[in-house]
């Protein structure tokens, strides 16, 4: 072969191929579909539905998914969709997660899309506001799918988007929430991931900002009722019956002094809260029973026992001093989301990339809850905070999410879409 010839099938080997693709660009795609993203969010926000009532949100969720060639099951959990998105080359599965719901909060941002819908839940009238910014995660979700179907033969492997109702809790009490309802009924059944992410849009952080943690992140969350069973009388004769709203109160007392006093906070954190406490009807009648509900947070499964056994002792023993009973059931709403550490390392480097190594931060254990631990307890999972607070304003002073002020700065869309788009590529391509 004359050396000419012999350089050229050299060159021709070695030299990219003209028709290989580019790396997929995360920020100029997620660029790309923020117009759409900031509609569908404020769309959303204008609409939003309680838990197993999403069934408008599921609606524009799967016109959406059908709109880029996906086929979209729904009814899932109820209102729950799914849809799995078939790269052009082999490679590895993931889930992407986000949450429909909103919550019983009468809205008072201000904003022109504010919410104005009223409902009925748990037999009382409420307004009902995305105040947890579940929407944005909505928009965030049908952007990366966007973005990710526009650019289908040149993924490697596969995605599920799961589009999940009832993360802030079913409108029953006693009922399953979303992420543990979809999973019994078979989500990953047939495609089981290899690894599952999700985001939150967080005020206590500012926009641009991630923040995230290896291992235990968020807390396990429990929803407790106590009843107090007492003898009713008359008020002006106490002594005739026994008071349950005395004893109920002592109770409460009780259980602060038990964390403050018993527990070790300094290990890991426990939050023990009473959030309702009913009793009676008219001024002069001491009740038969007084009731309170409220919730406990936990990172430690043997330190979450530990308090429950020391509650309901607590509890008995009080009522019993003072001739009443106690009764304390408590139902498990959520575990605790704990990010899988080896994922946590691989993605932490996607994070940087998306939004710059100075603004990916450490978070601290955060005492709020999500169900989408009953994801990452199946599966490898990490879950991160994308900050919504606008610049200029406190994060530390800023009305944090549940809030009725609650107020998402839409900057946040991008860097989320930018976040779970980098973070979904990189683990795609094994980068």
């Amino acid at each position: 072969m004359r050396p000419s010839l012999l350089a050229a099938v050299l060159a021709a080997l070695i030299a990219p191929s003209v028709h290989a693709q580019a790396p997929i660009d995360a920020a100029a795609a997620a660029n790309a579909v923020q117009p759409r993203v900031l509609a569908w969010r404020r769309d959303l926000h204008q609409h939003p539905e309680l838990g197993n009532h999403e069934v408008r949100t599921a609606k524009v969720v799967a016109d959406q998914l059908r709109r880029l060639g996906l086929e979209p099951r729904t009814g899932i959990a109820h209102t729950g969709v799914v849809a799995v998105l078939k790269g052009g080359k082999p490679g590895p599965r993931i889930a992407l997660r986000a949450d429909m719901d909103a919550l019983p909060v009468t809205e008072q941002t201000g904003l022109p899309f504010a919410s104005k819908v009223k409902t009925t839940y748990r037999g009382q009238d409420v307004g009902v506001m995305h105040a947890c910014g579940h929407e944005a995660h909505v928009a965030i979700l049908l952007g990366v799918a966007t973005a990710l179907a526009a650019q289908k033969e040149n993924l490697a492997g596969e995605v599920m988007f799961v589009f999940q109702p009832s993360e802030e809790g079913p409108p029953n009490a006693g009922e399953t929430f979303g992420a543990k309802l979809m999973l019994d009924e078979g989500v990953f059944r047939d495609f089981k991931p290899d690894a599952v992410f999700g985001l939150h849009v967080w005020a206590g952080l500012p926009v641009g900002q991630v923040g995230v943690r290896s291992g235990p992140m968020l807390a396990a969350a429990d929803e407790w009722t106590l009843t107090v069973r007492g003898r009713q009388t008359h008020g002006s004769r106490p002594w005739d019956g026994v008071d349950p709203i005395t004893v109920a109160a002592q109770i409460l007392l009780g259980t602060q002094s038990l964390i403050a006093r018993q527990v070790n906070i300094a290990a890991t954190p426990a939050v023990l809260t009473a959030g309702q406490f009913n009793a009676g009807v008219r001024f002069n009648i001491i009740p038969d029973e007084a009731r309170m509900v409220g919730t406990l947070r936990t990172f430690d499964t043997a330190q979450r026992e530990d308090i429950i056994a020391r509650f309901r002792r607590t509890a008995e023993d009080f009522a019993h001093a003072s001739g009443a009973t106690a009764t304390l059931d408590v139902a498990g709403n959520a575990p605790a989301t704990v990010n899988d550490p080896a994922l946590t390392a691989r993605v932490r480097p996607s994070l940087q990339r998306a939004v710059g190594e100075g603004n990916v931060v450490e978070m601290p254990m955060v005492t709020v809850a999500e169900d989408f631990a009953q994801f990452a307890n199946t599966v490898p999972g990490v879950y991160f905070f994308v900050g919504s607070t606008s610049p200029g304003v406190d994060p530390a002073k800023a009305p944090i999410n549940h809030s009725p002020q609650f107020l998402l700065d839409e900057a946040s869309l991008e860097v989320g879409t930018r976040a779970m788009l980098q973070v979904a590529l990189d683990y795609l391509q094994h980068q």
